[in-house]
């Protein structure tokens, strides 16, 4: 039997106080979306791109190094092999502006815990994955939030939440509904998808680096009123300071 996706935006009413939420899911009616293209370069050098700094999260097992393998190189590994740590560096162009990823791939298994705090203090960016054929890594996502925030002592960091190996759906999990619900509760963007088969792979990188970019555009935005705060606060200083020189 073909497999056929569909493809549904969720969102809040506030926009501006909340990120959109993307799922994919199976449907029966619909026909396939395609993905984005994604253009990577071997390349050492960033020829001048922004390098935007993304952490894959998630137990052992769930497709995190799959996932990257395949957004890097098109790739899918034959056998799994337990990941300690791997380093990824890829260029593409994402809204018509090129981005260089480091992407850094962690180890899920839990003796090596101890290295967590290390790499979420560097990422700007986190891909929380987990699969949905396997609900104790579904559990443990739900944690990595937290996680970050005791390491970052903030919640305001890009995120976006992967629920794997949608191509295993007869030996599903994990529902749909669940992961919706707990990327409404992180205030971020949601997939399903397939390393295997290579579905949303690219949308997920994408969708992280867009996040980044609007919180850069937010600061910035930020600092722009700060400075004219301070700049109108001087010339109110200096206002003062001449009509008490003009009094004496």
């Amino acid at each position: 039997m073909n497999t056929i996706y569909k493809v549904f935006k969720w969102a809040s009413g506030e926009e501006d106080t909340f990120l959109p939420c993307w799922h994919f899911f199976f449907s029966p009616s619909c026909k396939m979306e395609t993905e984005n293209e994604t253009i990577c370069s071997s390349s050492s050098s960033s020829g001048g791109s922004r390098e935007y700094k993304v952490v894959m999260l998630g137990a052992g097992g769930v497709g995190k190094s799959a996932m990257t393998m395949q957004f890097i190189s098109h790739r899918f590994p034959d056998y799994h092999d337990p990941t300690i740590e791997d380093a990824y560096k890829t260029q593409v162009r994402i809204d018509d502006e090129a981005a260089y990823l480091d992407i850094l791939d962690t180890a899920g298994q839990a003796e090596f815990t101890a290295m967590r705090d290390q790499y979420m203090r560097g990422g700007e960016g986190f891909i929380i994955c987990y699969s949905i054929t396997d609900r104790q890594s579904f559990q443990e996502a739900a944690e990595f939030k937290e996680l970050i925030y005791k390491v970052r002592h903030t919640y305001d960091i890009p995120l976006v939440l992967v629920g794997n190996k949608i191509d295993l759906e007869q030996f599903r999990q994990v529902s749909t509904e669940e992961g919706l619900s707990l990327a409404r509760e992180y205030t971020c963007a949601f997939f399903e998808t397939s390393a295997a088969l290579r579905f949303y792979i690219d949308d997920v990188f994408h969708g992280l680096v867009r996040e980044i970019r609007k919180k850069e555009s937010s600061l910035s935005l930020m600092e722009k009123k700060l400075k004219r705060k301070d700049s109108l606060w001087r010339k109110l200083k200096g206002s003062l300071k001449k009509k008490r020189e003009n009094m004496t």
